[in-house]
């Protein structure tokens, strides 16, 4: 069996920098499908203004998340994410164009997505494996987001790269399996859309592709394209304190003793944070357990050498706080991801 396998901790949050095309998308959806008051109470409650939008190349990760969940709840219909993402176009993807003109086949697209979230975005961690001819992409949901707005996300996420791929390539593109960690509704549009066998109640979400389709050259004209090389916003103050979180990992400060690193009080770190949309405890966590996922899935360290390595004096504390971040025990986590990583 062809197996290989990798992590890619790359989930966007808060006042991190996201790319514009995306929530652009989101406005163009909503105007097409919904009353003009509808969509400029998003443009309200973002704090940007249409003008101001369409001249971005990017965007806060927080505007995107709320964007897609104000879409999610103004309709009842569960294949929104899906109907939404595949009405995307390559000639909008803005400050992508510059970098994608440069591959040859669809699988180097792919892979400068996979490792640039930077440019690209991403609301999830990602384990990505090849198997048996094909690449597997399974989410982890290290952010314990509600069910139903990651399964949002996640179909979006499959519905908008078909969509590009399929007009960088000019082929009829089908998914192989979509699993999805929910119960048995209505999936027509996003059968019809992907071409996949789609599973229901699932451990994971997760969307698999043949590497034939990946070997599919670049037919697209980027002749015409408005391409303008972008860089990415850098003064993102949720990137600030995870850089320094990552750096003293795993004897992570307290809030307080963060404060005092950032020659502030306490209170002004919980308000900025806060302002971004997230709490100082929450990348803590983050952190931590990215951490511990890497450990389990690249090392072959015990459950218990990791809890030491991680700082925890007791195993069962590490079990118990792992379990509240991913949702899985650390063991269960392991037998369920690592038999795919390591060929076991």
């Amino acid at each position: 069996m062809n197996q290989t396998c990798s992590y890619k901790p790359h989930i966007r949050v808060g006042d991190q920098s996201y790319p514009a095309y995306e929530l652009k998308n989101l406005f163009r959806y909503l105007k097409q499908n919904f009353a003009n008051e509808v969509v400029e109470r998003l443009y309200s409650d973002i704090g940007i203004g249409e003008s101001e939008l369409m001249v971005s190349q990017f965007v806060y990760v927080w505007q995107v998340d709320y964007a897609m969940n104000y879409v999610r709840q103004l309709s009842s219909d569960p294949e929104t994410a899906a109907k939404a993402a595949s009405s995307y176009k390559v000639a909008q993807l803005d400050v992508l164009l510059p970098h994608l003109a440069k591959f040859d086949t669809l699988g180097e697209c792919l892979q400068f997505a996979i490792s640039h979230p930077e440019l690209v975005g991403s609301f999830s961690d990602n384990l990505l494996m090849n198997v048996d001819g094909r690449l597997y992409v399974r989410w982890l949901n290290t952010n314990k987001v509600d069910v139903e707005r990651y399964s949002f996300q996640f179909q979006h996420s499959i519905c908008s790269l078909l969509a590009f791929a399929k007009e960088l390539t000019g082929e009829n593109i089908r998914v192989s399996h979509i699993a999805l960690a929910e119960p048995v509704r209505e999936v027509e549009f996003l059968s019809a859309q992907t071409g996949a066998d789609i599973i229901f109640d699932s451990e994971f979400f997760e969307w698999s592709i043949e590497h034939r389709y990946l070997a599919l050259p670049v037919t697209y004209s980027f002749e015409h394209a408005a391409v303008k090389l972008g860089t990415e916003s850098s003064n993102s103050y949720i990137s600030q304190i995870l850089a320094i979180l990552r750096e003293l990992a795993p004897e992570l400060p307290s809030m307080e003793a963060m404060a005092e690193l950032q020659n502030i009080s306490a209170r002004t770190l919980r308000r900025r944070l806060a302002s971004a949309n997230t709490s100082y405890q929450k990348l803590v966590d983050q952190v931590r357990c990215q951490m511990a996922i890497d450990l389990i899935l690249t090392s072959d360290y015990s459950i218990d050498e990791i809890s030491d390595l991680m700082g925890f004096g007791d195993v069962s504390h590490f079990r118990q706080s792992f379990k509240h971040w991913i949702g899985h025990p650390p063991g269960y986590f392991h037998r369920l991801n690592r038999p795919l990583t390591r060929g076991e």
